[in-house]
């Protein structure tokens, strides 16, 4: 039963809350400040590294 629990869950999730779940893991393993930082610009420059056309901004 857990198991299709979790399944249901992660069928039921946006692309963008599986990318900020993707990136929060992805800092919370940082082993220090400046691996923080480090981890941080990086996905700021793949961020910024998007067509524009692909952006979630509106309006």
């Amino acid at each position: 039963m857990y198991l299709i629990s979790r399944l249901f869950l992660f069928l039921t999730k946006s692309p963008d809350q599986l990318a900020k779940e993707r990136a929060d893991a992805y800092l919370a393993e940082a082993t220090d400040l400046y691996d923080l930082e480090f981890r941080m610009r990086k996905l700021d420059q793949e961020t910024n590294a998007r067509p524009s056309w692909m952006s979630q901004h509106y309006g």
